[in-house]
């Protein structure tokens, strides 16, 4: 779903460069732009799948909420998969990596558009990447991203979190997306590989586990995931809940209600084990000075961090293993990686610029 927000009075225009803040998701795409617009757009890209359906849309191609509506008439791509391009092989000669190829580049392109550059404008791009993605990937990013703007750079996903709110000293960023969850933490430097740490345990991987619970405890149950992805975003919780989640899913065609209370709860649990090893390993290898007030300093980001209790879960979890611990839910989840890009890209000398185009 795409979704604007515009200041009431937009920052000026730095000699006709339009500054944009980019988080490239699994699942959605956010923008961040100097202008003041600020855009989600679902990643997904859908081209016609023949004349009657090219017919119908009267569109070569169609993106986010719209493309998912009108999936039975497209051939739909989701070009991220666990943070990352799928098949970064060789284009050229596969042509599946290169349909794929083309379909991120014009989901970037997309974003770039509803950030609503002027015809004048350079166009100056941080793209967030994930924090362990490979050079073969970055390099394909980048150069997706080179044909609708004029420069364009990478960074780490919870870099970019913890930059945009001005926490670069002894923070811990726990960035959980739809495909990968990115922790990184801050000591006053750009963080370094040691610094990092990345597992494919995610959004996704919540869906797959709740698509699997209702199969095997709601008989007769239809759904697909796309279903499931937004029960977990209406409901997803760990802890106490607040109500039952009850749910009408079709069965034999009749919509049908079931509680997936523990279902909801057992799914979204996935995510704790994980972080808690992550946070551990970057705690346990840091300055032993400075692990108390690391510790105190966790910033929980991204879509997931949306599931309800689950800061609150990772706490209790950290006082039980690490003696201790503070976890803060930042305040704009969906855009907190893209505000930091474009912090990151405002900041950046103009001469640097320059060398990238």
């Amino acid at each position: 779903m795409s979704e604007t927000k515009q200041t009431d009075e937009a920052p000026k225009k730095d000699h006709g460069v339009l500054y944009i803040g980019m988080d490239l998701g699994t699942s959605r795409t956010s923008v961040s732009a100097s202008n003041g617009v600020r855009e989600t757009v679902y990643s997904m890209v859908g081209y016609p799948k023949d004349v009657v359906s090219m017919k119908l849309l009267k569109k070569e191609v169609l993106f986010g909420k719209e493309a998912l509506e009108k999936r039975l008439s497209l051939k739909l791509y989701k070009p991220l998969e666990k943070g990352v391009l799928k098949y970064t092989g060789d284009a050229a000669k596969d042509a599946e990596a290169k349909a794929n190829l083309k379909a991120a580049t014009d989901l970037i392109g997309e974003a770039i558009r509803l950030a609503k550059p002027r015809k004048d404008e350079l166009v100056y791009c941080v793209i967030g990447a994930p924090a362990e993605a490979s050079v073969k990937n970055r390099e394909a990013i980048i150069e997706a991203a080179r044909a609708h703007v004029d420069s364009v750079m990478l960074c780490s996903e919870p870099f970019a979190v913890a930059y945009g709110l001005d926490w670069l000293e002894d923070v811990l960023v726990i960035d959980i997306g739809a495909g990968t969850t990115d922790l990184c933490r801050m000591h006053g430097t750009m963080p370094e590989e040691t610094d990092q740490v990345m597992f494919d345990i995610a959004g996704d991987a919540v869906d797959a586990e709740l698509s699997r619970r209702i199969t095997e405890t709601c008989p007769g149950a239809q759904f697909t995931i796309h279903m499931v992805k937004d029960i977990k975003e209406r409901y997803g919780f760990v802890g106490e809940p607040s109500e039952r989640c009850i749910v009408e899913l079709p069965v034999d065609g009749k919509p049908t209600p079931f509680d997936l209370t523990d279902q909801i709860r057992a799914a979204c649990s996935i995510l704790i084990e994980p972080i808690l090893r992550g946070i551990q390993k970057l705690v346990a290898s840091f300055d032993p000075q400075f692990q108390a007030k690391l510790k105190s300093r966790v910033l929980l980001a991204g879509g997931g961090s949306l599931v309800q209790g689950l800061d609150s879960a990772v706490e209790k979890a950290m006082k039980e293993r690490l003696g201790g611990g503070k976890v803060i839910r930042i305040e704009e989840p969906v855009y907190g990686g893209a505000n930091g890009a474009l912090k990151i890209a405002h900041d950046m000398p103009a001469d640097f610029w320059e060398q990238l185009k």
